[in-house]
């Protein structure tokens, strides 16, 4: 066994965001514009009434070369919802971002399948948006680069070799050890999972169960039965605990919907 030493280069912050806020309820837009404007990474917050208005100000911004990294706003909205903004934005040749904060859970499915970055429940939660604000501007990148693979050192047959993290299918909570598996076996090392699981959270890999943390890249399939959730990897079936499935389940559909080649199948939607 060994101790691992677990660092990965950051790529250079982007400049501070600028977004656009849209909510038809004057109260909890000005919650939500208040929340963004005190997030340090938000350089500008412009807020609008409704989607129609939004798209005035989105023009007028387009004309004057100004750049909006993304939108935050309602699904249900009269007139014109959340929705059909999204669609409308998808015909911009750079549209921003687009992160829903809406008191309706039902939707959350067709937004990623548009292509949202994220997806809020009211009551908004600031750490909550303060993760979403995170998605943002690591999409704001301009030169955005892939996280770099890391190489951790681990005790095999009384040699030291180096497993890539991008060979990790998933990893198992062993008190203050970790087990990392992989096609070609498993390794033990010394460090926390939620030490790992924070470390690890922009290279695709995400907490299931208080646990195991698993890489996205590695899910085959989404399983229901009876209320439980499970997923596979390779032949693996892992159990996804309540606390963690809502979360599990919007990743996939993120990260399927970025990624039409995924290996993943027989995923059930209900």
């Amino acid at each position: 066994m060994s101790s691992a030493s677990f660092t990965t280069p950051s790529p250079a912050e982007p400049a501070a965001l600028r977004v656009l806020a849209v909510d038809d309820e004057l109260p909890a837009l000005a919650e939500l514009v208040h929340l963004l404007r005190a997030d340090p990474r938000v350089e500008r917050v412009t807020g609008a009434g409704d989607p129609a208005e939004a798209l005035r100000g989105l023009g007028r911004m387009m004309a004057a070369g100004e750049r909006l990294d993304a939108v935050f706003l309602d699904v249900r909205m009269p007139g014109l919802d959340g929705l059909d903004f999204t669609r409308l934005l998808s015909g911009f040749a750079r549209p921003p971002s687009v992160v829903f904060v809406t008191a309706h859970d039902d939707c959350a499915v067709t937004a990623f399948e548009l292509g949202a970055l994220d997806y809020l429940l009211k009551p908004l939660r600031q750490g909550r948006l303060a993760e979403a604000v995170g998605r943002v501007q690591r999409a704001a990148r301009s030169e955005a680069a892939p996280p770099p693979d890391e190489l951790i050192p681990v005790e095999l047959g009384g040699r030291t070799r180096l497993v890539c993290r991008s060979a990790v299918t998933h990893v198992e909570a062993q008190g203050d050890y970790v087990r990392l598996h992989t096609e070609g076996g498993d390794h033990l090392v010394r460090i926390p999972l939620a030490a790992l699981a924070r470390r690890w959270a922009d290279a695709g890999f995400v907490r299931i169960h208080r646990s195991t943390l698993v890489a996205a890249a590695h899910i085959t399939e989404l399983c229901f039965d009876s209320g439980r959730v499970a997923v596979r990897v390779g032949e693996t079936t892992l159990p996804v605990s309540r606390r963690h499935a809502r979360e599990v389940r919007d990743l996939l559909v993120r990260t399927f919907h970025a990624s039409p080649a995924s290996p993943a199948s027989g995923t059930d939607a209900g």
